[in-house]
């Protein structure tokens, strides 16, 4: 990782750069610039990750709702970028941004056939909550909570 960079986004580049990453990384989820959009009316954050100048990664933190407070964490990055710290970079700043936010419990959702991702999320402490088939659909998502909550962060 040399020249690591997480950007908000910010415009209609940023968010189609964010809209390809999320594509490639989970296609059956594949959204239309429409929906990207909407993600971003709803208040969730969305952030670019580049090394220099070439697009990596993206996030979502979805705001915390309901009686626990609950945010939802997804670290996406391109898979010629991977193994060289970026998702744990995007990880990171996820749960920043989430607890900045007054998290009381922060979850992330995978993709199950996405191992890597599954992978991922348990070697950061998440445990596996609910599995289940969108309506309509046949891909198996997980949802995973993330037991060592609230994290302290250097300040």
């Amino acid at each position: 990782m040399s020249d690591l960079r997480i950007q908000a986004v910010d415009g209609a580049t940023m968010l189609e750069q964010w809209r390809h990453v999320h594509n490639v990384v989970v296609p059956p989820a594949a959204m239309s610039p429409e929906e990207a959009r909407e993600r971003l009316d709803r208040g969730y954050r969305l952030d670019n990750a580049y090394d220099g100048d070439e697009l990596v990664g993206c996030s979502t933190v979805r705001p915390p709702t309901g009686a626990d407070a609950v945010a939802t964490v997804i670290a996406r990055v391109l898979p010629g970028h991977r193994r060289k710290g970026f998702g744990s970079a995007l990880h990171e700043a996820g749960l920043e941004q989430a607890r900045a936010a007054g998290a009381g419990a922060v979850e992330t959702v995978v993709l199950a056939a996405n191992e890597d991702g599954v992978r991922f999320a348990r070697a950061r402490g998440f445990d596996e909550t609910e599995r289940y088939v969108l309506p309509g659909e046949t891909d198996l998502w997980l949802t995973l909570r993330l037991r060592a909550w609230p994290r302290t962060f250097p300040s």
